[in-house]
């Protein structure tokens, strides 16, 4: 079987290099491995980038990607193994968790996620944790009969929402804070007219998956070939560059939290942004 790997929630242009460099990093560590289960060979030397990122997490062939955490607790549930969480450097993050920021103009003198009552909304999908999840618990408490926003539009990505809001055509919107962070680094031209205006609670951060067939031995080999090239010194550089500073191998029912957002935001009256 051809064997496939992807890092796609994080790749911007500008650091695709880099992202390429901590994967021939991760491939060697993972050859040294000499992975033997029956249909693991072939340690992929480059990463795939599909138009759709879905496309990367499907099981079959799938040796290592990076998913959002809210997909894992609900539509990649046994379709998927959590290999471990990576560290970020970024305002918002605390070990292996993470948060959004709530961005809106600075033009509009919002200073409060409160103020945004009857405002249009920009999220980048219905599956985000960062985008859309995480949003909806935080605006909950403050919606009357489960409405809070006068209408949300989907982008496809969290750069889409928050040009949408830039531009005018959205007043708010959620992103991931090592997206923030990472555009503040190296497309600063992206944040220019925006404010954070607030913070979403923190969940686990987004996981580095593999396939749902994968033993637990070979998820072992897995795990201990990606901690040895997150410490490798011939890789500080590159770790920096992405932002990365650590790892843990959370369990894959941490997630669940992710669930308890969802259900808390649909108790308070608040199924959807929109």
């Amino acid at each position: 079987m051809m064997l496939r790997a992807s890092l796609p929630m994080y790749d911007l242009p500008e650091v695709r290099e880099w992202t390429d460099r901590l994967w021939r990093a991760i491939a060697e560590e993972l050859r040294a491995e000499e992975l033997r289960e029956v249909g693991i060979a072939g340690v992929p030397a480059a990463l795939e980038r599909p138009a759709d990122h879905h496309a990367a997490w499907r099981p079959d062939g799938l040796l290592f990607s990076q998913s959002c955490g809210y997909p894992v607790a609900t539509a990649l549930r046994g379709a998927v193994r959590v290999v471990a969480t990576p560290h970020y450097a970024a305002p918002g993050c605390d070990g292996p968790r993470y948060s959004s920021v709530v961005v809106a103009r600075a033009a509009s003198h919002v200073t409060t996620p409160s103020e945004l009552r009857g405002a249009v909304c920009a999220f980048n999908s219905r599956d985000s944790q960062s985008g859309y999840n995480a949003l909806r618990r935080l605006i909950a408490p403050l919606a009357r009969g489960g409405r809070f926003f006068a209408c949300a539009i989907e982008t496809g990505a969290h750069a889409a929402s928050m040009e949408a809001v830039r531009r005018g055509r959205a007043d708010v919107c959620a992103v991931d804070c090592v997206t923030w962070a990472l555009c503040a680094r190296y497309r600063p031209s992206m944040l220019t007219g925006l404010e954070v205006v607030g913070r979403t609670a923190s969940a686990p951060g987004l996981p580095f998956v593999t396939a749902p067939d994968i033993s637990d031995s070979t998820l072992g080999s897995i795990r201990s070939a990606l901690a040895r090239a997150f410490a490798r010194p011939d890789l500080a550089a590159t770790r920096e560059a992405l932002l990365i500073c650590g790892l843990s191998a959370l369990p894959t029912d941490a997630y669940d939290s992710l669930l308890d957002m969802e259900r808390a935001a649909v108790a308070s009256g608040y199924p959807h942004l929109d």
